[in-house]
């Protein structure tokens, strides 16, 4: 008999019903996932992280008894074969970086589109860290400040045309392939080339790979991420 594929083990943490029921659709409408645990606050988060051992927990932080942080620092400390995806509406700089020091692998914002959980799901389950593309200047502007200096480009971006280095650049800011192919004139198809022959070039396999690499290259800065994308052309 043929050898059933993994599926990634999914919990949902969050105090609104209603919304974990909707999480648990979507999670479990995926080939390669399932929900094998949920919990309404912090408290039941820990113990069922203990019980389930899910690879990957979705978890709020605003919640009654024990918050998300305090569950989210006890998960990291004694659990750490689960990855910890922060889904929250916080979208202030000081949570993200509270999240990610705690241990949290990934941090997406409440009005993240369906498309955008499946992949941050998938990302932080293979190791990678996932954040929200809305909050990525945040990223680029810690970096850039524990460094003191941009970063030159290096070897890496040297193996790429002009043409792949600039979707790349784009890529990084959060423009979607239309928004690409309008900006630079070519055809949408033109652009998936693009990235596809980058992405094979230097082995980025998510956009949170882009962006760190791009901050890696000195190819994203603050002054970059000033103007947001308008996100109407997909």
């Amino acid at each position: 008999m043929p050898v059933r594929p993994h599926k990634i083990r999914v919990m949902i943490v969050d105090d609104h019903a209603i919304l974990r029921a909707g999480l648990r659709m979507l999670v479990n409408a995926q080939a390669d996932m399932e929900v094998v645990s949920e919990a309404p606050d912090g408290e039941k988060a820990i113990q069922g992280v203990r019980e389930a051992r899910p690879d990957v927990t979705l978890l709020d932080l605003t919640m009654p008894r024990v918050g998300g942080m305090k569950a989210l620092q006890e998960i990291a400390r004694n659990c750490r074969e689960t990855r910890v995806l922060v889904l929250t509406m916080h979208d202030d700089p000081a949570y993200l970086r509270s999240a990610l020091a705690a241990g949290a692998s990934g941090y997406l914002l409440k009005r993240a589109v369906d498309a955008e959980l499946i992949a941050a799901i998938r990302a932080v389950h293979r190791g990678g860290i996932f954040v929200d593309p809305r909050l990525a200047s945040i990223l680029v502007q810690d970096v850039l400040a524990k460094k003191g200096t941009k970063a030159g480009p290096t070897q890496p971006v040297n193996i790429l045309s002009d043409r792949e280095l600039q979707v790349l650049r784009l890529v990084a800011r959060g423009y979607s392939s239309a928004q690409i192919a309008k900006q630079i004139s070519v055809g949408v198809k033109t652009v998936e080339t693009y990235r596809s022959r980058f992405a094979e070039k230097l082995g980025l396999r998510t956009r949170s790979d882009v962006i760190r690499f791009a901050v890696q290259m000195g190819l994203l800065t603050p002054e970059t991420l000033e103007s947001e994308p308008d996100h109407s052309a997909r």
